[in-house]
């Protein structure tokens, strides 16, 4: 990216709550290599003016994984991302920078921000539901359940009620199993009559990486452009974003679907 390109830097209100100071050291490089334009919205709905009214300016997010996922959501569902780049400098708390990581942009924001300026744009994989939802990294089905997210305290209350109404202490939870019917390409993997414990996906030159578990067996692994679950009713997890229930949904990979800003040097996932 050149210095005399114009760029719509949006900052997300987390980001600016999260780390203050780093937020202004990424805006501060921004615009001192390129002629920025800052946009501070406070809601989802602002940020979503914020872009459209963006002309031929290049987006580039400050914030995390959630600001990321709903960039490149707005961006398909106006179906601009195919000539499109986006840039991204990630700014959040701890755990909510995964996705980011993952598809290769750097943790430091100031090496994100140079990385805006000088990087190499690389075309990448999403996938695209039947709802025009979008998964730029791991989808799980049925979404992961947050028992982590309650407090220690709170957990070591209910295993002391534990211990204490059964004697002796269970040696490990039950495996939860769900029934689903899940088609790869038409082809029919697994059906309701044959419990699973999940679906795990991720989209990666060109198709979607399926890997199936079964309860008390090894999971397996196919390839496909497009997949199918159905079933009672069901969650799935989305990169960071839990959506449902539903009862069948399909996704389709699109390859090099949109365009992401990383340094010259880095590739897909390092």
């Amino acid at each position: 990216m050149s210095a005399h390109d114009q760029l719509l830097v949006v900052i997300d209100p987390v980001a600016r709550r999260s780390d203050g100071e780093s937020v202004r050291i990424a805006k501060d490089v921004l615009c001192a290599g390129a002629e920025a334009k800052i946009c501070l919205p406070d809601s989802p709905e602002e940020f979503s003016r914020a872009l459209a009214r963006r002309g031929s300016r290049r987006p580039v997010v400050i914030g995390d994984d959630r600001a990321l996922l709903r960039t490149v959501t707005l961006l398909h569902r106006e179906r601009e991302l195919a000539e499109g780049v986006l840039s991204l400098v990630p700014i959040g708390a701890p755990g909510s920078l995964e996705v980011a990581h993952a598809l290769g942009v750097p943790q430091n924001a100031v090496t994100a921000a140079r990385a805006v300026l000088d990087g190499a744009v690389r075309r990448l994989d999403m996938l695209v539901d039947d709802s025009d939802g979008v998964v730029l990294g791991d989808l799980s089905i049925p979404a992961v359940r947050t028992e982590a997210a309650a407090s220690p305290t709170v957990w070591g209350t209910c295993r002391s009620l534990v211990r204490t109404l059964v004697r002796p202490a269970p040696s490990q939870l039950a495996v939860r199993t769900y029934r689903l019917r899940v088609e790869a390409d038409g082809v029919l993997l697994s059906d309701v009559n044959a419990p699973v414990e999940g679906v795990d996906v991720r989209s990666l030159a060109g198709v979607a990486e399926i890997t199936i578990h079964p309860p008390a067996a090894p999971p397996f692994h196919t390839d496909a452009r497009t997949l199918t679950v159905s079933g009672p009713d069901f969650r799935y997890r989305a990169d960071t974003v839990v959506s449902g229930p539903v009862r069948r949904r399909t996704w389709t990979v699109r390859e090099g679907a949109w365009g992401l800003t990383l340094p010259r040097d880095q590739g897909l996932g390092s």
